[in-house]
This record gives C-alpha cells, structure tokens and sequence, in this order.
C-alpha cells in the first residue's frame, strides 16, 4: 500500500486531479478525496507532504517500510 507521497511542487487538490484526469491513462475511475493533506483513494488515506527536503518528513509516523524516490 501506498501510505505517503511528497511533492513540493503541487497541492494535494492538484495532485488529486491529475490522478482523477491522467492524460496518458486515461479517467481514473475510482474514488478520490482530499481532506487537509490527506488523500483517500478507494478509501485508502495517503499523507501528502510537500516537502522540498524529504529527510524533514516524518516518514516513521506515516507506517512507511520503504521510501523511494
């Protein structure tokens, strides 16, 4: 399961749409919803963190077992 994602360059509102719209997969048609920081796809909550230097997020509070990037 995916349990966070970091990008510092968007909103999670924006990061929801384009999962909602992907241009080369076409519509996803699942569920999503962004509430604060959190995006819940298919009821599954993903922290979003828009961190420039991902060694500042709290990755151990998100149940993370591997980060890549």
């Amino acid at each position: 399961d995916i349990v966070a994602v970091n990008d510092p360059f968007i909103e999670p509102h924006y990061a929801a749409y384009m999962l909602k719209y992907d241009s080369t997969h076409g519509q996803f048609k699942g569920e999503i919803k962004v509430d604060g920081n959190n995006l819940t796809v298919n009821g599954k909550t993903i922290r979003f963190h828009m961190e420039k230097d991902p060694a500042n997020i709290p990755w151990s509070e998100t149940g993370a077992y591997y980060v890549v990037e």
